[in-house]
């Protein structure tokens, strides 16, 4: 009866030690490491039960032997917990100890055959069988918004309507497929004997002096290289035909190094080329994570190197007469894109690209000077690199998921923020929030879940756009961003103003756009100080009758900085409020804004929670607040007076609707949301385009080229909370 209970005890480590084992990536079958896995937790845990007879026999008190073989599971089980499982404590003792009670309470049934041990033990199976079924299960959608999803004016056609084909559709080049590499790769057929052209490795030690230790050790004993002759590998997306062809690299991010990365990106690789782009996968899996150690970033600068390496290498291939690739590529129409940290190495190798050194370590030249005329970040991280990348002269492009488990934030827009458009040629930066993707289905080899097991058991995947949906999205704006960026093909412009433009081509789901010109003139931006009624020495701000008005910091969802700030404006009106009273804000100018036409007004406006009314007064309780009214449908009067007194009035929604909060649940616990992930949302502002010939149509007499005062009128909702930024004008081309 002993030896039977200590050996029950040995089931739950058995079966978490195996679960753990599988899903360990080293290289080695899957089912080799489980086995290896349970050999090691049994063998711990005989190593605690021996600890324990040990202590029993020093001190003699401690005589039984169900004491010894429940404490060496409990040890077991916290080691397991500690080396192997990365579960919130709450969670994994709560399971681990409801499968010790199950243990126990079968012994105890075992040994007595009472009505009691059997009432237990049945009790205890269905808690356990309740939280297996939680940890199986999809999840569920908690946040049902029946808010519209595209909205256009009055009237206004969406591109297909009048007759813009879908750009992601396939084009009419036929696409040739192959790879180029060392030619001698140990792992992968398609970089060894596969490869249709052979390519020289590069010396990357003083871009990554981190390559040492047990890093260093088993990268080399799994590759069969150092960091000394890191290959240049691609998969080669190939438009048949005589080109020259634009050149679009791709490069994707931070995963287990065994789990190869680069065949993720098919669906664009093959789109793009079909419409005339070579697309390019680069293989850089010999930087990624691996149980031997993650470089925490320090591999960033090599991940943003090796791109312009393999830009080196296809100029090389460009311009040897004798070559296949000779004259096949246009040189001056070249396209970065990345995902995740490989969307944060497209923005470092924009910045590399024009520098004559290293910028961490001078024994490093430059001599690069490619003609990169859009990047593309894809769930980018922006944080890994210790230096803030301002791009320069270059159109951009970032896309995000709301329940993205990997980047909870937008950070793509913290470059999009910083980029600078200082010359006069036409260019433009854009981004895409999509509601309901995920990290990891913009590649589509890394799957539906963001984490590796255990813990995508604990991720709520129901509300997921499928990963055929979430690649179409991506297809769309991608595409139609290298047709206008490689192409000068403007019928894609709309789209990125608004999304409604494109509702024939999407899955039918939220999507918020920022959207901006180079040519776009700022009047206020929230940047310039603390005084919230000045601008500068000509403009001033005034506000009335708001019951909330103030200038901040917008944070992300975890409390981290968006390094943004914008103005927060909060109503609620009554019925006995006049016209004279309403809540207003306005910018006023000692002369007019502009004095030649413009096209439109430009700002962004995000909503905000209407319980901050209640944070920033004295109210009790306010209606209607984010939990209790999902529709949240804001809107207000945009005014502009110019210098005889004469206004024309646009309602935002005559435009597009403000977008409500897209709150989401990461997790299918929701205390576990609130400490892995943060708050169910954060701001996301969208840009608004609000032509002048609106306004003209409003009222004749409207003088348009002599505005000097711009209102908002909070008329069109009881009350609201709006968050509002980058408040100016797109001059008339």
């Amino acid at each position: 009866m002993k030896n039977r209970q200590l050996l029950l005890t040995f089931i739950p480590t058995i079966i978490l030690a195996g679960i753990y084992g599988y899903h360990f990536l080293t290289g080695l079958p899957p089912i080799l490491m489980m086995l290896l896995a349970i050999l090691s937790g049994i063998l711990v845990q005989i190593l605690f039960y021996l600890l324990f007879k040990l202590i029993q026999f020093v001190f003699k008190g401690i005589d039984t032997i169900y004491i010894l073989a429940l404490l060496s599971g409990v040890s077991t089980l916290v080691a397991l917990k500690v080396f192997g499982f990365g579960w919130p404590d709450a969670l994994y003792y709560a399971l681990a100890g409801t499968a010790l009670l199950v243990i126990v309470c079968l012994w105890w049934f075992l040994r007595t055959k009472s009505l009691f041990s059997f009432l237990m033990l049945s009790f205890g199976c269905i808690g356990l069988g309740y939280g297996i079924y939680l940890l199986a299960n999809q999840g569920s959608e908690p946040y049902q918004n029946d808010f519209s999803k595209f909205s256009l004016g009055d009237g206004e056609p969406s591109l297909e309507e009048i007759g813009v084909e879908n750009p992601a559709t396939l084009g009419s080049f036929e696409v040739d497929a192959f790879t180029y590499g060392r030619g001698s790769d140990k792992k992968r057929t398609e970089y060894a004997q596969e490869v249709r052209f052979q390519t020289p490795t590069v010396d990357a030690s003083l871009l990554l002096p981190e390559w040492k230790g047990k890093k260093k050790k088993w990268r080399e004993k799994f590759w069969g290289f150092g960091v000394t002759e890191f290959p240049l590998n691609g998969r080669v997306y190939m438009p048949q035909g005589e080109g020259p062809f634009p050149l679009a690299l791709i490069v994707h991010g931070n995963h287990s190094m065994i789990d190869y990365s680069d065949d993720g990106y098919g669906y664009l690789g093959n789109l793009l080329a079909s419409r005339g782009i070579i697309t390019v996968s680069v293989d850089e899996n010999f930087v990624n994570g691996h149980w031997s150690g993650d470089f925490r970033g320090k591999e960033m600068p090599v991940r943003a190197w090796l791109l312009l390496k393999h830009l080196e290498q296809w100029q090389q291939w460009n311009n040897d007469s004798a070559h296949e690739l000779s004259g096949k590529v246009d040189m001056e129409n070249i396209m970065l894109m990345g995902h995740s940290r490989g969307g944060e190495a497209v923005t470092i190798a924009g910045g590399y690209n024009r520098l004559p050194f290293f910028p961490d370590n001078a024994q490093v030249p430059f001599d690069f000077n490619f003609n990169i005329k859009g990047i593309v970040s894809i769930a980018p991280t922006d944080y890994r690199y210790d230096r803030k990348i301002v791009l320069k002269d270059v159109n951009y492009l970032s896309l995000q998921g709301s329940y993205d488990s990997d980047e909870v934030s937008f950070w793509g827009l913290r470059p999009y923020r910083r980029l600078q458009f200082t010359d006069s040629v036409p260019r433009f930066k854009a981004g895409v929030y999509v509601h309901h993707a995920n990290h990891g289905q913009f590649n589509s080899t890394w799957g539906k879940s963001d984490f590796g097991a255990p813990m995508k058991w604990l991720l709520n995947l129901e509300p997921l756009l499928s990963g055929e949906e979430q690649q179409q999205v991506a297809q769309v704006f991608i595409s139609a961003f290298a047709e206008s960026v490689l192409k000068n093909n403007d019928a894609y412009i709309p789209i990125f103003k608004n999304v409604g433009y494109a509702k024939d081509w999407l899955p039918d789901e939220f999507l918020m756009t920022h959207f901006e010109a180079s040519d776009f003139v700022k009047l206020v931006d929230f940047e310039e100080d603390i005084d919230i009624t000045s601008v500068s020495d000509s403009i001033s701000i005034q506000g009335h009758h708001l019951n909330l008005w103030k200038e901040q910091g917008l944070t992300t969802r975890d409390n981290g900085q968006q390094d943004n700030n914008a103005v927060v404006l909060g109503w609620k009106m009554t019925d006995s409020i006049s016209t004279d009273t309403k809540p207003t804000y306005e910018i006023i100018s000692d002369t007019p804004f502009w004095k030649d036409s413009i096209l439109s007004i430009q700002l962004s406006i995000g909503s905000g929670d209407p319980k901050w009314l209640k944070l920033d007064s004295k109210e009790t309780d306010v209606e209607g607040d984010k939990d209790t009214d999902p529709k949240m449908d804001y809107d207000f009067s945009l005014v502009l007076t110019d210098t005889l007194g004469q206004s024309a009035t646009v309602k935002i929604s005559d435009i597009k609707n403000i977008m409500p909060p897209l709150k989401t649940k990461f997790t299918k616990f929701e205390f576990l949301d609130k400490d892995m992930i943060g708050d169910a949302w954060e701001v996301q502002l969208q840009t608004f385009h609000i032509p002048i010939s609106k306004f003209e149509k409003k009222a004749s007499d409207f003088d348009p080229k002599a505005v000097k005062h711009i209102r908002f009128v909070f008329d069109q909702s009881p009350k609201g909370v709006v968050v509002v930024d980058d408040i100016g004008y797109n001059p008339l081309k």
